[in-house]
């Protein structure tokens, strides 16, 4: 059985937030699970070519654009999958901490993180 505390618990600065990682790939589960804080205001271009991913939002609001330019708001209870290794823009409000709980399949490794400092998507 594992129990960890989000004290206890590896945290990433993935680029606009901070991803607090509660399973990662040694813990042999073949997921991960996070607690994902998305930073007021900001805008990153994602795209996980590796991983599934699927997030539900639990506090704060925002949205999801996929690369049609369609927007989905993301509110406390929504939840969305990028299914087909979407490339997307996730967007939290800019008066507000966008708080999702994510699962990544195959499982993280646990150093994973962004690079926003460029035009492309940012992948892991």
């Amino acid at each position: 059985m594992i129990i960890r505390s989000i004290d206890d618990v590896k945290t990433v600065e993935w680029g606009n937030g901070l991803s607090r990682r509660f399973l990662l790939e040694a813990d042999g589960m073949g997921y991960t699970l996070t607690d994902t804080l998305v930073r007021a205001g900001t805008k990153s271009h994602l795209e996980y070519r590796n991983h599934l991913e699927a997030c539900y939002c639990i506090a704060g609001s925002g949205e999801v654009i996929d690369t049609e330019g369609n927007s989905h708001p993301i509110t406390p209870g929504v939840m969305y999958a990028l299914d087909k290794h979407d490339p997307h823009w996730l967007v939290a409000s800019p008066h507000e901490d966008l708080r999702l709980v994510c699962m990544f399949t195959p499982a993280l490794r646990g150093e994973e993180a962004h690079n926003l400092d460029t035009d492309e998507f940012s992948e892991y």
